[in-house]
């Protein structure tokens, strides 16, 4: 990347978090949301998962981790991306010199930046109120780091891959609902071993199955493993599906992104 792209992506970053900010509504639904989803959980659970002793809140926590991750990249982007097509910001975006990787990584940057603040807001929540233990063993914090930079690529890609599929006149629900059937069948709600076999398998076509399975690898002990579909983390198999994914939304991203409504 040339020092100018460089400069360019830094200044579309800066700019990205400034229309976040702005937007109050949507902030406050991005960071609350799942926080009050948190807390509701363990007010309506409190038990422990069968044969492993550990909290159910530890497990929702883990999981809602991972739903934040997802809720920032693919369901705000879609809705935002195709927002801006449809008011004509795309449209004048086209026409300026920026380069379309810099509108890709400023897209990225920000929803790396929004779920770093909501990871922290969900750990604070986590460790304060729900019994979540952090790890003490630095192999872990590198694999939230991978699983989440990883997470958080995927997550991007496919909401800019939704926005460009969204027809003018597109409901959002076509966005959210499908997001949050997928929260109920990936280990978000309900610990993996309590799923039918059958819902295991449908969840595990897809990245937010196993997004929640590698944040439970960081912050639940081993013996949770035992309840774990495979008996294991499947951390290979975590990093490759959501890479595989990723390829995927990059190459609908690609042949379907339109700048101009209507302009396919």
């Amino acid at each position: 990347m040339s020092t100018s792209t460089a400069t360019i992506v830094a200044a579309r970053t800066r700019l990205e978090l400034k229309m976040f900010v702005r937007h109050r509504e949507q902030m406050a639904v991005t960071f609350a949301m799942p926080v009050l989803l948190l807390v509701l959980l363990a007010l309506i659970g409190g038990g422990t998962v069968d044969g492993t002793g550990v909290a159910e809140s530890r497990v929702h926590a883990a999981g809602m981790i991972a739903v934040g991750i997802v809720s920032a990249g693919f369901q705000g982007l879609a809705l935002a991306v195709a927002a801006e097509r449809r008011d004509g910001t795309l449209k004048r975006l086209r026409g300026t010199p920026m380069p379309p990787v810099a509108y890709l990584l400023g897209k990225i940057a920000q929803v790396i930046v929004v779920s770093l603040v909501q990871v922290a807001l969900l750990l604070v929540v986590g460790v304060i109120g729900l019994d979540l233990t952090l790890p003490h063993d630095p192999t872990r914090w590198l694999t939230f780091a991978w699983v989440f930079v990883l997470g958080v690529t995927v997550a991007t890609l496919l909401g800019l891959a939704a926005s460009g599929l969204m027809r003018k006149g597109a409901n959002g629900a076509l966005i959210i609902l499908p997001f949050t059937a997928l929260q109920f069948v990936s280990g978000v709600f309900v610990a993996p071993g309590g799923l039918p076999h059958g819902v295991q398998r449908f969840a595990a076509v897809f990245p937010l199955k196993w997004l929640t399975q590698g944040m439970r690898s960081v912050f639940l002990p081993d013996s949770f493993r035992a309840v774990e579909p495979a008996g294991s983390w499947e951390l290979g198999r975590v990093a490759l599906v959501l890479a595989a994914w990723g390829v995927v939304a990059l190459v609908v991203w690609i042949r379907t992104f339109r700048w101009i409504e209507n302009e396919r």
